[in-house]
């Protein structure tokens, strides 16, 4: 009795001894804790080698995760318990191919138990005893067409018979001969009634067909795809070898284009050792030209010093009397004229903002020596009390406002101080104004052909007369300090700085000058400003003209002539109020255009506006009730 006991929980043992991936007894059982099932553990390396990039295990049974660490499976726990009971099977059955060896038991018949089989029924899924085998050949009647099989092709591995059906656990005389898809177990018929309805349900023959059909189809694929890999392998190791070639083929390349431009570079080397030099000796001229400047006016104020000190002075005839009152007077002007301290600073400060640019990665060449990029920039917006009718230079950061129809003359510096300038009345128009080295100022005040001249204490000096009928005058000085008045017609006149005397009349041949300006050369600078034909042009003190530059259409023009002789002028959209400057330098009578700075989003109203050039980085421009400080970079 304990033997049968012992042979029933055989098949038992087995079945719980079996890995579900390899179907064989379990070697070094390991154990997934997120689980706890069970597999060998070099199933589960081969498990986990489709699955290298996560770091976790989906378990093949319940697809739950277990997490790896960096040695992965080998670190799994080992299950012990599962271990023990696979030793102590080997122990008792004689060795993992003990199982293999043994001659099943017949269990065709409850008699006939204990009998070895000698045959295996594929119809009635039955061990056949001698007798029982013998039955089935005789009884034709019941057991025809029953597949008998030799339990020695079994043994040897020549036929298959998959697994016995087991009993169930809950109905005891039941095989699980089914197989419910939906929940992944073995079940018998009376399960199927009464916990498996409406369940996808397969007899358990045809769902292992099933599986070895779909086993074997990808056992096919695989090798077909494990076929393909292996060549793609060769491929790659084809392309590899293409790749060296190709690279190879690029480094010959490139070594023969360093060849050739590395020459280009050393001649764009020397290039711009020279381009330096010859920058070095422009920047050594400009010093010496005023070096030359200053002893030359130190060699006539000597000359006239010796001519105007002579001891025999007071015995002068007249006309002697008169050509040492001149000299005095001339004396007397050069003496007046401010020293240039700044000439020699701007140009160092330019030496110091020559930079080396070097080239893109589209140039094969060093590079080239240049400056910061030339940019316009407002320091100081200033709301005007009223609207702006004259502008004029009042110091290197500040201007004098003149106001036609609020009165009155406004100082406003570049930090946006104002003050109210006291030596004219307060009730005056100033429609445009200018003022003198020596401090005097020249205002237009309303009437057509009159311009006053004021003493700095505010007491009237002179009154110019011109021939106007058109509109009030417009004012400006050279930097000889002669005074410049444009009319509204065709005339420009230019005064002596008393502003008693003239000494050219300039005719233009444009209608309409409403500013005007002039440079150290003497060259006269007009703009029409907003009236048609809206153009700019240069004149000598003969009239002669060069080329106009012409305003596109809605488009106003403003200049102004800096103390380098270099012309300004401020291009005013009509329509949006954008500002754009340029600079110009001047070629005979031409100009041509050195920078184009960028725009100035002032939003204006586009009516009267007035440009100077305060010092050789600052600008004032200002329009109806707006002033703006711009700082130049060049």
């Amino acid at each position: 009795m304990a033997q049968q006991t012992e042979k029933e929980k055989a098949p038992s043992s087995l079945e719980n001894l079996t890995c579900p991936l390899c179907l064989d007894i379990f070697d070094e059982a390991t154990i997934l804790t997120s689980c706890g099932h069970t597999f060998c553990r070099k199933c589960l390396k081969n498990y986990d080698l489709s699955h290298q990039d996560l770091d976790h295990m989906i378990c093949p049974l319940c697809r739950k995760i277990t997490k790896l660490s960096v040695n992965r499976v080998d670190d799994s726990l080992t299950n012990e318990t599962v271990n023990g009971l696979v030793d102590n099977y080997h122990t008792e059955c004689g060795g993992m191919n003990a199982v293999l060896e043994m001659r099943p038991q017949c269990t065709a018949s409850k008699f006939h138990q204990e009998s070895d089989a000698v045959s295996f029924c594929r119809t009635c899924n039955n061990y056949l005893c001698t007798n029982c085998d013998c039955s089935h050949e005789l009884m034709t009647s019941v057991f025809e067409g029953h597949e008998i099989v030799s339990i020695q092709d079994i043994i040897d591995g020549k036929v298959s018979i998959g697994h016995l059906s087991e009993k169930c656990s809950i109905h005891k005389q039941e095989n699980k001969d089914m197989f419910c898809e939906d929940c992944k177990v073995h079940v018998c018929l009376k399960c199927v009634i009464v916990g498996h309805q409406n369940h996808n349900i397969k007899n358990q023959a045809d769902f292992e067909q099933q599986l070895r059909l779909k086993v074997k189809d990808l056992l096919q694929r695989c090798a077909a795809k494990k076929t393909e890999l292996e060549k793609n392998i060769q491929n790659v190791e084809v392309q590899r070898h293409e790749v060296c070639t190709a690279m190879q083929k690029l480094l010959d390349d490139v070594s023969q284009a360093y060849s050739i431009k590395v020459k280009e570079l050393e001649a764009n080397h020397q290039y711009l050792i020279e381009e330096i030099n010859a920058v070095k000796r422009r920047f050594d001229d400009d010093l010496s030209v005023l070096k030359s400047k200053d002893r030359q006016r130190i060699k006539i104020i000597c000359s006239s010093i010796t001519l105007v000190s002579n001891d025999r002075l007071g015995r002068l005839e007249t006309d002697s009397l008169s050509a040492h009152t001149l000299l005095c007077e001339e004396l007397d002007a050069m003496l007046k004229e401010a020293t240039d301290h700044t000439s020699a600073v701007a140009i160092t400060k330019k030496a110091q903002e020559k930079r080396f640019k070097p080239a893109d990665d589209t140039h094969l060449d060093l590079g080239s020596i240049s400056e910061p990029d030339p940019n316009l920039q407002v320091i100081q917006c200033v709301d005007l009390r009223g609207v702006m009718s004259g502008m004029t230079h009042y110091s290197e950061d500040s201007v004098a406002i003149g106001y036609g129809f609020t009165h009155g003359i406004d100082i406003i510096d570049s930090a946006g101080k104002q003050e109210e300038y006291a030596n004219i009345p307060s009730n005056m128009a100033c429609l445009d104004l200018v003022l003198l080295q020596d401090r005097s100022l020249c205002v237009s005040t309303g009437l057509y052909t009159e311009a006053h001249i004021y003493y700095p204490n505010g007491s009237r000096k002179l009154t110019i007369h011109v021939n106007s009928s058109v509109f009030y005058l417009r004012l400006n000085r050279s930097p000889s300090d002669e005074i410049l008045i444009a009319n509204f017609g065709k005339q420009i006149y230019v005064y002596d700085p008393t502003g008693s005397t003239l000494k050219h009349t300039v005719s233009t041949k444009h209608n309409i000058t409403r500013q005007v300006s002039a440079t150290r050369s003497g060259l006269i600078v007009t703009s029409s400003c907003d009236h048609e034909p809206i153009v700019v042009t240069v004149y000598d003190r003969d009239g002669n003209a060069g080329k106009s530059l012409q305003a596109p259409s809605g488009v106003n023009l403003y200049a102004a002539v800096d103390e380098q002789d270099s012309v300004y002028v401020a291009s005013v959209d009509r329509k949006n109020g954008n500002v754009v400057i340029r600079l110009y330098d001047l070629d005979g009578l031409n100009l041509k255009e050195r920078v184009e700075f960028n725009a100035l989003d002032l939003a204006i109203k586009p009516t009267w506006c007035y440009l100077v050039s305060l010092s050789p980085d600052m600008l004032a421009f200002a329009c109806d009730k707006k002033l703006y400080f711009i700082k130049v970079s060049l």
